[in-house]
């Protein structure tokens, strides 16, 4: 008998599964999961606080795209951005292995396309119980191995009524063949804590990929 993934309502997956099989499954299903590697992992929907705030990011980040573009003059591959939410972002030709990140900055593409790693400058988080410390880590090692450059996390207040943190990491790169070195990184790429903002702190600011300015009045809930 071949391993099957539960999931909610009694309804259970198979061990693996590509992206042929998971586009037959009916919307309100498919919709819950991702492909890790091709292995279904089922994704918690997250709350109404959530799906809020993850909003309020990306609509203040597109905010600022807009400025930066209509600032580059006429629109190029160069200076196009495209700011989403709950976008799949696939790390393989064949779409066996996606994640599906709360928003995400990305250069323009076909309306038609797939977004692939490739193209994506910026993904983020909005914190939510089920990130774990474990799959906060898986995540951020595969957008790191994947060579999106900037990720973002945010953490909200414990009542989840508002946002208490954004906090911004950059991708680095170690050297792993240094001869000399007792002790080296168990990764050659991952990602490093760059900058924090709070309330307190004033607005946030940050240059990458565009010169990026948000109000916290912008985020309110």
């Amino acid at each position: 008998m071949s391993a099957t993934v539960p999931g909610p309502s009694g309804f259970d997956l198979p061990e693996f599964m590509n992206w042929d099989e998971l586009a037959e499954l009916p919307e309100e299903i498919a919709r819950d999961i991702e492909l890790w590697d091709g292995r279904p992992v089922w994704m918690r929907r997250p709350a109404k606080s959530h799906q809020r705030f993850m909003v309020r990011v990306r609509n203040a980040m597109e905010a600022s795209a807009r400025v930066a573009m209509g600032a580059a003059g006429a629109p190029c591959a160069k200076h196009c951005w495209e700011v989403d939410v709950e976008t799949n972002v696939f790390f393989t030709a064949d779409q066996s292995s996606f994640l599906t990140p709360d928003f995400l900055i990305c250069r323009c593409r076909p309306l038609d396309e797939y977004t692939r790693a490739e193209d994506v400058v910026l993904i983020g988080e909005v914190l939510s119980r089920s990130d774990t410390p474990s799959r906060r880590d898986w995540k951020m090692e595969r957008y790191a191995r994947a060579g999106i450059p900037w990720y973002w996390e945010v953490e909200l207040s414990p009542d989840k009524t508002a946002v208490a943190a954004v906090l911004a990491y950059g991708r680095v790169t170690r050297s792993m063949a240094d001869p000399a070195a007792t002790v080296r990184p168990l990764r050659s790429v991952s990602y490093a804590l760059v900058d924090i903002w709070r309330p307190a702190d004033g607005d946030i600011v940050f240059p990458h990929p565009f010169d990026i300015r948000i109000a916290w009045d912008d985020l309110a809930p």
